[in-house]
């Protein structure tokens, strides 16, 4: 089974591509999803993000944005919370792997923002990086988000850079372009992987 990594910083993309590798029929783990499993309603992280912010966990509901503004404003606290999600997200990529080779898939995409900050490359054949223009970047955070520019590129630059991530990439997938244009190199990734 040929795994693929496909990773990128936040409002780069990775969604769309991913969703591009489904629809194609090829099984992809999603580790946003698994997150927000993790912090949904009386999630099995929810315990833990209480014991660092107490304030954003009230009657097993997560407040997003209590525990935003206090990643903002303390800087070890996002590495404590990455301490407690990583592994749980890790178990269920485990898991996610382990069923697709019994089931036989002969392709899978692991879509995890944090893929080489968390070493998970190591597990992959493959790398896709997902990547736009730092202005365009910058304007689907802020939209998406709800925030202003200014904020979205605070949260941008505490992630890996993404000239850093386009070095490490087996493949660079451009999504600063039309979603045409980035269907049509998926398209011809996802033949390839396939042939």
């Amino acid at each position: 089974m040929k795994v693929v990594g496909l990773t990128g910083g936040m409002g780069m993309g990775k969604s769309t591509v991913a969703a591009m590798f489904r629809q194609a029929g090829i099984p992809v783990f999603d580790a946003d999803a698994v997150v927000r499993q993790l912090q949904a309603d009386h999630g099995a992280a929810l315990g833990r993000i209480a014991e660092l912010v107490p304030q954003a966990v009230t009657a097993g509901h997560l407040d997003r944005g209590v525990l935003r503004r206090a990643v903002l404003e303390q800087p070890g606290l996002l590495r404590q919370l990455e301490a407690i999600l990583h592994p749980m997200v890790r178990a269920a990529r485990t898991v996610f792997l382990a069923r697709n080779r019994r089931q036989g898939a002969r392709c899978v995409l692991l879509d995890i923002p944090l893929l080489f900050e968390t070493g998970g490359q190591r597990v992959c054949d493959q790398v896709l990086v997902v990547s736009a223009p730092a202005r365009v970047q910058a304007e689907r955070v802020a939209r998406r988000r709800g925030l202003p520019r200014a904020e979205a590129r605070r949260l941008i630059a505490r992630q890996m850079p993404d000239a850093m991530k386009r070095r490490l990439a087996d493949t660079v997938i451009d999504t600063g372009v039309s979603l045409g244009a980035t269907q049509r190199q998926v398209r011809s990734l996802i033949k390839a992987l396939k042939a």
